[in-house]
């Protein structure tokens, strides 16, 4: 059995710096499907997600290299090759690889996406808008098998809901689709335009990413492409909990502040003092946290269901009552449980969770059952007086790099245990 053990109770001072996206760097290592030639990605991190991206396109004739953060993919030589279950299963946002190998194969049979289980997450947006642009979709044993004989064309595509997923591989089916694309109430988020971005590196014509209408004029082929994927706001988010529960001063490396909006607020209404610099964050904690009041997940630029939970870490030891609303999945709130077990007041109802404030929480046996989620009891084990061992930590790897390597350099008494 594998464990992260904490000793809780120390302050935190010092820097780290921030692995890139992990939520740009999947759809951006899909999009090497499309590229002819080799592309280089730098501040790509070394992520368990990351590698089940890199196997699939191993798996399809890629030839893939990683020395530090630099990834090469060269897919001149890729295959239209069905992804095996267990390939897809790794992780949810496998599904993204059906837009590129659709507009690259016009053929593909993928499994049904696996990943976190926080809720239902259904790919009928992915599926529709595909259809829209002349797919033909069915599904047999699990599997889907998606065939545009003809080729993909351009269609306006309006969205009943801003999904980031959906939003990515409409974009990447249609960068090599005759015409123009349009899509209507497209998801925000920063790695929306980051994956735009890449994909204009390779001689795409993607205009408005990042805003709700994506406008994208299909281009003949895409080549090759050197790139280097934005900072994670979400484990920004984390350290500043991290440090925000434990009364700390700690400065951010190689972050992007404004893709911090959403979230920065949030900790100032809580006491405390932030500070941006170009590519840099500076975080200091009071003494006694106050209560945000109320936060309610929202597409970007709302605040993000990602980093739900380790400010819920933070709330338990706040002065007063806190009250989320949950509004993008139905099942993120399995930390909850394990949060009580260390001494925290929650309450949940649906899609609420109210969250009273206490002067400390106790160490304890707990275990991840979903990335954040995992996160979350890693920065409440940090406050915690006593012992906090964290198990489930397939989950922990899958969207941050050496977490307790960069805590402990912070000053935590943290280690990861591995028992034979």
């Amino acid at each position: 059995m594998e464990y992260i053990e904490i000793c809780g109770g120390k302050k935190l001072s010092g820097s780290v710096a921030l692995h890139g996206a992990k939520n740009s760097a999947l759809p951006i290592l899909a999009a090497c499907v499309l590229a002819g030639e080799k592309c280089v990605l730098e501040n790509c991190p070394n992520l368990t997600d990351v590698t089940a991206s890199l196997k699939i396109l191993e798996y399809l004739g890629c030839r893939t290299h990683r020395e530090d953060d630099v990834v090469e993919v060269d897919a001149s030589s890729i295959s239209p090759r069905d992804i095996p279950d267990e390939l897809m299963h790794e992780m949810r946002s496998s599904i993204v690889f059906l837009g590129p190998m659709l507009a690259r194969f016009k053929k593909v049979c993928v499994a049904m996406p696996g990943g976190c289980e926080i809720g239902l997450r259904p790919i009928d947006l992915h599926l529709s808008a595909l259809k829209k642009m002349g797919a033909d979709i069915s599904s047999e044993g699990g599997r889907l098998i998606c065939t545009a004989q003809s080729g993909l064309h351009s269609a306006r595509i309006t969205l009943d809901f801003p999904s980031v997923g959906a939003t990515e591989n409409i974009m990447l089916a249609a960068v090599t689709a005759s015409g123009k694309s349009t899509v209507v109430n497209a998801a925000r988020e920063p790695e929306i335009k980051d994956l735009a971005d890449f994909l204009n590196s390779m001689g795409a014509d993607v205009r408005g990413a990042g805003e709700s209408v994506i406008e994208i004029y299909g281009v003949e082929r895409l080549g090759g492409a050197h790139h280097r994927i934005i900072p994670d706001r979400i484990a920004a988010a984390t350290y500043m909990a991290c440090a925000a529960v434990t009364g700390s001063n700690i400065t951010l490396e190689r972050v992007n502040c404004a893709d911090l909006d959403p979230i920065i607020p949030v900790f100032e209404k809580m006491g405390c003092d932030i500070g941006c610099g170009d590519d840099c964050l500076h975080f200091a904690a009071p003494k006694l946290l106050i209560s945000p009041g109320e936060i309610r997940t929202m597409p970007y630029p709302g605040f993000p269901t990602d980093a739900q939970a380790v400010v819920m870490a933070a709330c338990c030891v706040c002065y007063g009552t806190t009250v989320f609303t949950e509004n993008i999945f139905e099942s993120r709130y399995k930390h909850v449980g394990e949060l009580i077990r260390m001494g925290a007041k929650i309450k949940t109802e649906n899609r609420v969770a109210v969250v009273s404030g206490v002067s400390n929480l106790y160490g304890a046996d707990v275990v991840s059952r979903d990335l954040r989620g995992g996160a979350c009891l890693i920065t409440a084990g940090l406050k915690a007086k006593g012992i906090t061992r964290v198990t489930g930590l397939h989950h922990i790897d899958r969207g941050y790099e050496n977490i307790e390597e960069n805590l402990a350099s912070l000053g935590a008494q943290i280690k990861r245990v591995r028992n034979e």
